[in-house]
């Protein structure tokens, strides 16, 4: 399909249905207007997990962009979504740019939601909204990761706008809600109750985990955060959550990652199979 571009930037429009045919789960649909698409279907794994990777060949997002994705699972599929390289967000002399990603997962699919960081560059004015609706007995295992600024070169954000909203829930009843307000230079990027002067956070979900997994999860993330960085879990109401506040976003992925490999064996009955795109 042809790309689109307005007056204020690109408009880009992602949607992908996943469908189970015996066996195996397919991407029975896929459509795209402007720059986000998706390359062909991967199965590491065998033909029972569909992996996908969302890609955006400009490479970055500038002011007036917006990336909207639509995803949904049909009964009994499963997939797993992520992204060949982190977001890039950057600055903007006035309008927004926009991610906005829809996920909804039927009864008896599983989802996977593995997307590489999002970095938002000093200036930068961004939203960023992930709601993932679960119907039924539907699973649910997820990250997403923020950094505000660059600090490998040395960039804060004294200057900026970020907006990130992070929704579970579950036949129309919320699991987890967090709403996230950063503007450069105000109080709560450096207070001890807000990032602590840190420039990365990070929450992973487990919706529909079993429960005796968070001491396992403690035992396993706490030692290997370091002393430069925090890590918490608690389970609520079947939602395990995980969450990395420090100053490393490869740190942060790789603390998620261990998560991750613990708790895919007991919420899908699979091993852990990292995407290759993480490694190149």
């Amino acid at each position: 399909m042809t790309s689109t571009v307005s007056a204020t930037g690109w408009q880009a429009h992602l949607t992908l249905g996943f469908q189970r045919q015996a066996q195996r789960t397919i991407l029975g649909q896929y459509a795209h207007r402007g720059p986000l698409q998706v390359q062909r279907p991967f199965y590491p794994e065998g033909a029972d997990v569909c992996h996908v990777a969302i890609l955006h060949p400009p490479g970055g997002v500038v002011g007036g962009d917006q990336l909207q994705l639509d995803a949904a699972l049909d009964p009994g599929a499963r997939a797993l979504l992520t992204t060949p390289a982190a977001g890039k967000f950057y600055r903007s002399a006035d309008p927004f740019a926009r991610q906005l990603q829809h996920l909804t997962v039927a009864a008896g699919a599983a989802l996977e939601w593995l997307p590489q960081e999002n970095i938002v560059y000093q200036g930068a004015r961004v939203h960023t909204s992930t709601r993932i609706d679960l119907q039924g007995d539907a699973c649910f295992l997820g990250w997403e990761i923020l950094c505000l600024g660059r600090p490998a070169a040395g960039e804060g954000f004294e200057h900026g706008e970020c907006r990130q909203d992070f929704e579970l829930w579950r036949d129309g009843e919320p699991l987890y809600l967090e709403h996230g307000r950063y503007t450069g230079g105000d109080p709560v990027l450096a207070a001890h109750w807000g990032l602590q002067g840190q420039p990365v956070s990070a929450t992973l979900l487990a919706a529909g985990s079993p429960p005796g997994l968070v001491a396992d999860l403690r035992a396993t993330l706490e030692p290997a955060a370091g002393d430069a960085a925090q890590v918490s879990v608690s389970q609520l109401d079947g939602v395990l959550v995980c969450r990395y506040l420090g100053p490393s976003a490869t740190r942060a992925r790789q603390l998620l990652t261990l998560a991750w490999d613990l708790l895919r064996p007991a919420l899908l009955g699979c091993p852990s199979c990292p995407s290759r795109f993480w490694t190149t």
